[in-house]
């Protein structure tokens, strides 16, 4: 079957959970026989793999605000026109808009005869997402048990939805249980996070202990889209101001996808402290197969996610009780290990192959 995901702000290494996850799901399509495309908007970098399509109709700025697509996609038909055309020129079976807005599904311009099925990363429930769901796509996945019910709750009829969890892209076998162990008593903690406030980070640098311990060391990456003009560099700016006042804390810039596992896995612990829900958790995810264990706030699909392979804590109870928490888990040597051996197991069906199955599965059946 030859599959095609559109995903306008898709670039190589774009710091984003979506655009990571959606490559990790080509790639396991591909091991699996099925040629698989990613159509996104221009310009092309160097770094495009032959699998990215470039939208000759359509070039981003970066970043991009969502102001800006309804401002390029006032007149949507050239769009529209060379979605249908590059869709219909690789004779693509089943075409998977990745997102209501980003991923063209409130437009749905697929060629007769080509199989649609929406994704839904995140809990919105506005028009672009209702103009989605009345082209009706054959059908609607989504990342976590937590999105079938939280878009229930906000009045969506979920039922037929599938769950098709996101995929890690690169797999860095965990240290071995002596270094794990030389972690726990003297390793950094580390963060991996998009420059964005629902982060959280902020929170977290004004309540990090003012006593030296271990080192802190966050990477704060810019991503290729945010929600208003400027924001990322205000993220960035008030974190890196934070972190001056901070001995042991070290902002980091963004780095390639292939090296988060391994940065990861020199970690003692990783913080995920998002103040909204994570509708999946990519880092977390990513934390667990490398046999680091997540700490953090038991917001959405996160507590499914890590299970025992770290400690949740209460959002209300904010950030000083998650460094409260995270110091007396990494205290813990047996609960630590514990933590540790379970992340790898819990990760092992993440793998691009097995996310490729369940996708697979989930739309098994959906041929126009």
């Amino acid at each position: 079957m030859n599959i095609a995901f559109v995903l306008l702000t898709h670039n190589p290494d774009e710091p984003a959970g979506i655009e990571r996850s959606v490559a990790a799901l080509a790639e396991g399509l591909r091991a699996l026989g099925h040629p698989t495309l990613i159509v996104a908007a221009g310009p092309a970098t160097p770094s495009d793999p032959a699998q990215l399509i470039r939208l000759k109709s359509l070039a981003l700025p970066r970043p991009a605000v969502e102001e800006d697509l309804a401002r390029l996609l006032a007149d949507p038909a050239p769009v529209t026109r060379e979605v249908g055309g590059l869709l219909a020129e690789h004779r693509v079976d089943l075409v998977c808009w990745v997102d209501a807005v980003w991923g063209l599904g409130y437009l749905s311009p697929a060629p007769a005869g080509t199989a649609t099925a929406l994704m839904v990363h995140v809990p919105r429930t506005d028009a672009p997402l209702r103009q989605s769901l009345e082209h009706r796509p054959r059908r609607v996945v989504t990342v976590s048990p937590f999105m079938v019910r939280e878009l229930a709750r906000q009045g969506l009829d979920t039922a037929s939805w599938a769950v098709v969890p996101n995929a890690l892209l690169h797999e860095v076998p965990p240290p071995a249980p002596a270094a794990r162990e030389e972690l726990r008593r003297n390793g950094p903690v580390r963060i991996v996070a998009r420059a964005e406030p629902h982060k959280g980070i902020a929170e977290l640098l004004r309540a990090v202990p003012r006593v030296r311990t271990r080192p802190v060391e966050i990477v704060l990456a810019e991503a290729g889209f945010e929600y208003w003009p400027g924001m990322q560099h205000d993220v960035i700016r008030e974190c890196k101001a934070l972190a001056e006042e901070l001995e042991q804390v070290r902002i980091l810039p963004g780095m390639p996808w292939q090296d988060v596992p391994a940065f990861l896995a020199g970690a003692a612990v990783t913080v995920v402290s998002s103040t909204s829900p994570e509708t999946f958790g990519n880092v977390a995810a990513e934390a667990l197969s490398v046999g680091t264990p997540v700490v953090g706030y038991g917001l959405g699909h996160l507590p499914d996610l890590v299970g025992a392979a770290g400690r949740m804590t209460d959002l209300e109870e904010g950030a000083d009780r998650l460094w409260r928490d995270l110091t007396g888990f990494l205290s813990d040597r047996v609960a630590y290990h514990t933590a540790a051996q379970e992340g790898p197991r819990r990760a092992a069906a993440y793998r691009p192959a097995a996310v490729a199955r369940a996708f697979l599965d989930a739309t098994a059946g959906i041929r126009a």
